[in-house]
């Protein structure tokens, strides 16, 4: 079965690219800052490095988005999406909170979605048609009866500009704020998926931002879309909501709306 091979590539992707960061993790490595003043360093682009060998050798007609080294055409109709350290400012603090985002996008939409954390040893892995599995067990987002249960995460507010930053403080108000959760990047969205956070949201994601997050989420029973509701896709404007039960999305988009 073609998404069994998927898969496993994927795994080998995530591992290749863990051996290439945890030598640097904790050592004092150096941050650049690159042209979009995100800072990068040494283990993001030894990450990348890694996982484009093993896909130029396994599928090289598959096209490669990959966050530090651009995009790499192919003629298949599927795209391979990497971020190799997603959360770069959590990795450089000594956070083990980052992660690397390998996905598996066909004709725009992701079908194949890991969240590995090499530190921890934890990993997240969603399919289509399948169960999001957490170090190969199968997880499941929980329920949330109400908005103002809800706990919330975001990477942060001062990701957001003025305009968004009030529509986010203004769903935040309706959850349970006082255990809001700040920084985690892609880790929030692991927490979703086995339960333990109810709604994520941020704004001006890339796809290599979101696209392994889809199938993970999804695949837990949660639901993954913009701030309007619609699905993401690889057009989306980098508004991104992940909401582990939802039936909360109505609740979710008219607290993002009420802000004026």
């Amino acid at each position: 079965m073609k998404l069994d091979q998927d898969i496993a590539l994927a795994l080998r992707l995530a591992d290749a690219a863990g051996a290439a960061i945890r030598p640097h993790f904790r050592s004092g490595v150096a941050a650049e800052r690159k042209d979009d003043a995100s800072p990068v360093t040494i283990a993001d682009r030894e990450a990348e490095e890694a996982m484009r060998r093993i896909l130029k050798a396994e599928v090289p007609r598959d096209a490669v988005i990959g966050e530090e080294f651009g995009d790499e055409q192919g003629t298949t109709g599927r795209s391979w999406v990497l971020d190799p350290i997603d959360g770069t400012v959590s990795f450089i603090c000594g956070r083990p909170i980052f992660g690397t985002l390998i996905a598996l996008v066909v004709d725009g939409f992701p079908v194949l979605g890991v969240i590995d954390q090499p530190i921890l040893g934890e990993r997240w892995v969603g399919a289509s048609t399948r169960p999001t599995t957490f170090n190969g067990e199968p997880v499941r987002t929980r329920s949330c009866r109400e908005l103002s249960a809800a706990v919330l995460a975001t990477t942060g507010p001062h990701y957001f500009d003025d305009h968004d930053g009030g529509h986010f403080m203004a769903l935040a108000a309706q959850t349970d704020h006082r255990r809001m959760m700040m920084g985690g990047d892609c880790y929030n969205y692991g927490l979703v998926a086995s339960g333990h956070v109810d709604v994520v949201c941020e704004a001006g994601l890339n796809l290599h931002d979101w696209a392994a997050l889809v199938p993970v989420v999804e695949g837990a029973g949660g639901i993954m879309c913009d701030w309007n509701g619609d699905p993401l896709h690889s057009g989306s404007d980098g508004h991104v909501l992940a909401i582990g039960d939802s039936a909360r999305l109505e609740d979710v988009a008219e607290a993002l709306a009420c802000h004026h």
